[in-house]
């Protein structure tokens, strides 16, 4: 009998204990928010949430709503303010879906550092969202933007991102606990990708952006936003953002073009890329070397060339190879412009030499923009030049001469 009841007693305590639904919410309770705006207004913090509409993503019914909808509010901080959206919205915002958070460019410039805090301290957000930046506009304007393909704008710009992160590379993608340790370090500064708008805002926003063919507006992810601490100080350009994802060994794949006979190009699909970071202090002065190699695919030629000459390949390999130094430099060259050590060289610093990084850390600042030395050596190699050895440009021509 006594081990029948510590039988049943061992039955109760485990069914308390894996028990999921003391703190399930329902659906018709909540409002799924899917993005958050971040804006400055005024003395206060602007927030405009973009929250799914059930209904309009439950079926495959077509209907004259759209798939989301946005609420804004103002405040003195980020958790009042998404509180005080409940006296809009009709069911309590549930921030665990939020697949973005934009911060509008004022916003931005005056210092995100509160907004993170209470973001990494909220029980109820994930840690798997995304950050941006709108260039040019506020973070309202971005969210309310309607979008074609996918329904909600928020999953677009998502998997925008990661796309252009993917196969592009001058964006990349950013979560919180990157941008908080990007913030925090004293040894590099964070990044965060520009969100810009194309086309007419205000049409943008409504339901026939998503019927028209293009859209009247659409949401275009190109170059990265540059902190220094937790403000926002300027922008690096496509090039410039491209070099800093290969200095900071952030290339997937991406496209290179470099000039080819008299008016041609040729472009290349690096697919294989890496990049290895040495720092050396001697005395106070510190030093960077950065080799990047590379493994590229000729994707086109608009030009006459001998691919079944090995000469020829070296030659565009070495075109290439300047092409990339030169994109390396310039981001380098922004970034000092900038103040802002974005590709951590602190942070190699401090793990190569201790000590004396401990010497130049406090005015490492200064030390980034007057004293850095660093060296760029690159080796490309050219592995595929695709299913046609000698480019049919040339015929296509002649045969225009002849006609002629």
């Amino acid at each position: 009998m006594i081990k029948k009841l510590q039988g049943i007693g061992l039955c109760l305590i485990v069914a308390l204990s894996i028990s999921g639904c003391w703190s399930s919410r329902e659906l018709t309770d909540i409002a799924i928010v899917t993005a958050l705006g971040i804006d400055k207004e005024g003395e206060d913090i602007k927030v405009t949430a973009q929250v799914i509409n059930p209904s309009e993503n439950a079926g495959q019914t077509f209907t004259t709503r759209t798939a989301v909808t946005t609420f804004t509010s103002t405040g003195q901080t980020l958790f009042e303010t998404i509180r005080r959206l409940t006296t809009l919205a009709p069911r309590k915002l549930y921030l665990s879906h939020i697949r973005m958070i934009i911060f509008g460019e004022e916003y931005a410039k005056q210092g995100i550092g509160d907004s993170l805090d209470f973001i990494s301290r909220d029980h109820e957000m994930r840690t798997d969202f995304n950050f941006a930046i709108a260039r040019n506009y506020d973070a309202e304007d971005i969210i309310n933007i309607l979008t074609p393909i996918e329904k909600i704008p928020a999953n677009k710009i998502f998997s925008t991102l990661k796309s252009s992160h993917n196969f592009w590379a001058p964006t990349k993608v950013v979560q919180l606990d990157e941008l908080i340790a990007s913030m925090t370090s004293k040894g590099k500064e964070a990044v965060l990708t520009e969100l810009v708008i194309l086309g007419d805002v205000n049409l943008g926003q409504n339901l026939e952006n998503v019927q028209n063919v293009p859209p009247y507006a659409s949401i275009k992810s190109s170059g990265l936003g540059v902190f220094q601490n937790d403000k926002l100080v300027g922008w690096l350009d496509e090039d410039q953002s491209r070099g800093f994802n290969i200095i900071t060994n952030n290339i997937q794949n991406t496209t290179g073009v470099v000039p080819c006979g008299k008016n041609g190009e040729l472009s290349v699909e690096a697919f294989k890329n890496s990049t290895e970071l040495k720092g050396t202090i001697k005395g106070n002065k510190p030093k960077m070397k950065i080799k990047f190699t590379s493994e590229a695919n000729i994707a086109d030629v608009s030009c006459s060339i001998d691919f079944t000459n090995q000469k020829t390949i070296k030659k565009y390999e070495k075109k290439m190879e300047n092409e990339a130094k030169n994109v390396i430099k310039a981001s380098v060259k922004r970034a000092q412009e900038l103040e802002a050590d974005i590709f951590g060289f602190g942070e190699v610093l401090s793990r190569s030499n201790p000590k004396k990084w401990k010497k130049i850390q406090k005015n490492w600042e200064e030390t980034f923009v007057q004293d850095l030395e660093v060296d760029v050596k690159v080796d490309v190699k050219i592995r595929r030049t695709g299913t046609i050895t000698q480019p049919f440009m040339k015929d296509i021509s002649g045969k225009k001469q002849g006609d002629q």
